[in-house]
């Protein structure tokens, strides 16, 4: 008896993640972040860069008169930086800010496609003990024999970098 309830209650707590993603690679893994998040896909652009920022703050870009804070999620998340393609782009996404939403871009390696994915496919973040946090990852969503790893765009960045980020901005 004790099994199905932790069964349903972990169905329970995927529900809510239930919807459609947009899919990204990164060192050719596969990544999602809630479509409802996601802004507007551009190609990449000059990026000026930021004094003393953080090394995962690329820098801010113009986007049509408002000033954007550009993220590298390679260098956020600890992976080699590559050279840029022409498939190389920017996820522009709102995340929730100390007081309000910020538009920040993401440079991704590649945008893949948009997945509807439903509660029934979403495992729970599995545990990786102590010293890996893992508190950004939504959960893993499983398609076509594969994983993609779901994010939670609002916890990628702490409330440390958002600030450093705001000023960016």
């Amino acid at each position: 008896m004790k099994a199905s309830e932790n069964q349903r209650d972990a169905t329970t707590r995927s529900v809510g993640k239930e919807g459609k993603y947009l899919t990204f690679f990164l060192n050719e893994e596969e990544y999602g972040i809630s479509i409802l998040k996601v802004r507007e896909i551009i190609g990449m652009m000059p990026v000026t860069s930021v004094p003393l920022a953080p090394e995962f703050i690329k820098g801010v870009i113009n986007l049509r008169g408002k000033v954007i804070p550009i993220v590298d999620l390679r260098r956020k998340f600890g992976m080699p930086d590559v050279e840029y393609t022409e498939r190389t782009c920017i996820i522009v996404v709102e995340i929730k800010g100390t007081s309000s939403q910020i538009p920040m871009g993401i440079v991704v390696d590649s945008v893949s496609e948009v997945l509807n994915i439903r509660a029934s496919d979403i495992e729970e973040t599995p545990s990786f003990g102590g010293a890996l946090k893992a508190e950004y990852i939504l959960g893993i969503g499983k398609m076509d024999g594969g994983i993609k790893i779901l994010l939670d765009i609002d916890k990628v960045l702490n409330s440390d970098e958002i600030v450093a980020l705001q000023r960016a901005a």
